[in-house]
């Protein structure tokens, strides 16, 4: 595919970190005024940047997470759940009021929404630092909320050699930015889900929401949901299906798909194995709870993986 990857190589994820309460067994979503009870809850250390990281490790790719992270109570009971992720965390950038960013993530069938709070600005110190890594390939970028103020991050990843990802990550306040595609630029890599596509581009339907993010990113890989997932690189596309699997939980899951795609792509697989391997992650996560809840299942994961249910 274009934009040539580097063969091999670290990745560096770039986000904030999350601290994701999970509620899970819904019989339906919450209503003002009234109360209701999961009959299953599960705190996890989250965000897309953490979450693409942990599974990339798991995968056996090098990933440094990227974040400033807090010193607090919070911070300091998910730093050993943190810790067994894998992640390399030598560019964690700790203090005292860096968060993490608190979400609730309440599921429903397989569906899901989410409450945030920010946690302070995005911008990490150790952020040039990690560019400058000697065994970083490639620049993760996991929400367009990061990009928005690291305006600069995209250029600065380029002068480094690095090639670059990102993941838009829905945010209603910037889903529709008009300068998003100018602050974007340079982007080796978009991963939106169907709802991102379709914000950016005004199109409900993927084919042609995909030819238009195509005009902007050199390969852009369109996660779909149960209809699979769809690839633009190289003026061609590519639409895999997906089979159906019991569904758990969608948390993270996109990020799971990002993780193995990335992978297989750093590794200069061709597109239809990129997409495969994106495709098996996500599948292997929905069939868990929490955005890291299948890594131990993740192994076999690689570019050769078959394709399964996307999440959405």
């Amino acid at each position: 595919m274009s934009s040539s990857p580097i063969r091999g190589g670290a990745v560096l994820s770039l986000g904030r970190v999350y601290c994701d309460m999970v509620f899970r067994g819904l019989d339906a979503m919450p209503q003002l005024g009234r109360e209701m009870f999961a009959q299953e809850f599960t705190l996890t250390p989250g965000g897309g940047a953490l979450i693409t990281a942990a599974h990339m490790s798991a995968l056996g790719r090098p990933a440094a997470l990227v974040a400033r992270f807090g010193t607090d109570d919070l911070s300091r009971s998910l730093q050993h759940a943190i810790d067994d992720l894998g992640i390399d965390l030598r560019f964690l950038d700790r203090h005292e009021t860096a968060g993490p960013q608190l979400t609730v993530v309440m599921v429903h069938e397989d569906d899901r929404a989410f409450l945030s709070r920010r946690a302070g600005h995005a911008r990490p110190e150790t952020f040039e630092r990690a560019l400058a890594w000697s065994e970083a390939a490639h620049l993760h970028i996991a929400e367009y909320a990061t990009l928005h103020e690291m305006d600069d991050a995209v250029a600065a990843a380029k002068r480094q050699g690095l090639t670059v990802s990102l993941d838009p990550s829905w945010d209603d306040a910037l889903i529709r930015d008009p300068d998003f595609f100018r602050r974007s630029a340079g982007v080796d890599i978009f991963l939106p889900n169907r709802e991102e596509a379709e914000a950016l581009t005004g199109s409900s339907h993927p084919g042609a929401a995909l030819e238009q993010l195509a005009r902007h990113f050199p390969v852009v890989a369109l996660k779909l949901g149960s209809d699979g997932a769809m690839l633009a690189a190289d003026g061609k596309t590519l639409h895999l299906p997906s089979a159906p699997v019991d569904v758990v939980d969608t948390t993270g899951a996109g990020d799971a798909f990002n993780a193995g795609f990335l992978h297989a792509w750093l590794d200069g697989a061709p597109a239809e194995r990129c997409l495969a391997a994106g495709v098996r992650a996500g599948t292997l996560s929905v069939q868990a709870s929490g955005g890291t809840g299948s890594i131990g299942n993740a192994e076999g994961g690689g570019a050769g993986a078959s394709e399964g249910r996307l999440p959405a």
